[in-house]
């Protein structure tokens, strides 16, 4: 008896020591097993990055210097003005004569002229009317071609008989006209209509940027033979009048009635008497 007594605890206890496993839940699960390890880093939060960053391009600074637009011109600039005068005579002591041409109504003797300037080997200047440009312009051009074709006015009105905007209207449309044919710039030479001016034309050309251009001498060959003129006659009143920077003045037109052209016919015969004289030719080109 007394040693079945003390063999069961002995057995209990062994039952006990064998019970390892986990205790059970209620229900029969098992407890879920709290990890008590720490959690192993991975290796992106364990090592830092060594990668440097590239450093950026320093911005640019801005610019100090204001830039201002460009704007295109539309319009012709306006050249200086000049003096309120009309020239006569070229300043010089040296034997030189400007020879001159006006062309307005018609070309007459204007084919001559140039053959006579050419075969001499002659420079001169001319004054065309913006008609008369527009009428001729391959003539204009082949003027362009010996010297200076100058502004003569649109239609060879009085000036001092125009209001100012008129005038300048005059000015501008025979100036386009004269480039628009010949190439070359009228500007600055200008003849005034039969000569007529006054103060007020004078400033108004001279402010536009003109030379207002004269003469020294008037051949009077437009005269005609109806006017009891010659060739020879001609000739002899430019020849007289002959001196130093002299500026002649003749004509590129026929007569309107009697169709003579004594300005082409008498030209031959001023260009070798004045040499004779020890005078050379030049064109008006010191005035610019």
């Amino acid at each position: 008896m007394r040693a079945r007594w003390l063999v069961a605890p002995v057995i209990g206890l062994l039952c006990c020591l064998g019970c390892t496993g986990p205790a059970a839940e209620p229900g029969g699960m098992e407890a879920p097993t709290r990890s008590t390890s720490a959690a192993v880093p991975t290796a992106a939060s364990s090592r830092p990055t060594t990668t440097t960053p590239k450093p950026t391009s320093t911005p640019a600074q801005p610019s100090t210097t204001t830039v201002k637009p460009v704007t295109p011109s539309t319009t012709t600039p306006v050249p200086a003005p000049r003096e309120a005068k009309v020239i006569t005579v070229l300043a010089t002591s040296a034997k030189v004569i400007a020879l001159t041409f006006d062309g307005g109504a018609d070309s007459g003797g204007a084919a001559s002229i140039l053959s006579t300037l050419s075969a001499q080997g002659v420079m001169a200047s001319f004054f065309v009317t913006g008609r008369f440009a527009q009428s001729y312009p391959s003539l204009t051009a082949q003027l362009a071609k010996v010297g200076p074709v100058g502004n003569h006015s649109w239609d060879h009105p009085h000036f001092p008989a125009l209001t100012d905007q008129a005038a300048l209207t005059q000015l501008d449309r025979t100036r386009s006209t004269i480039l628009a044919a010949a190439g070359a710039d009228p500007r600055p030479f200008f003849r005034f209509p039969f000569g007529d001016s006054d103060a007020r034309t004078r400033s108004l050309v001279g402010n536009a940027g003109y030379v207002a251009v004269g003469w020294t001498v008037d051949s009077v060959g437009w005269k005609g033979t109806s006017g009891g003129l010659t060739a020879t006659s001609v000739a002899d009143r430019v020849v007289a009048a002959a001196k130093p920077g002299a500026i002649v003045l003749m004509h590129l037109g026929a007569h309107p009635d009697d169709h003579t052209t004594l300005d082409a016919d008498a030209l031959p015969s001023i260009i070798t008497r004045l040499r004779a004289l020890g005078y050379s030719f030049v064109t008006l080109g010191s005035l610019r």
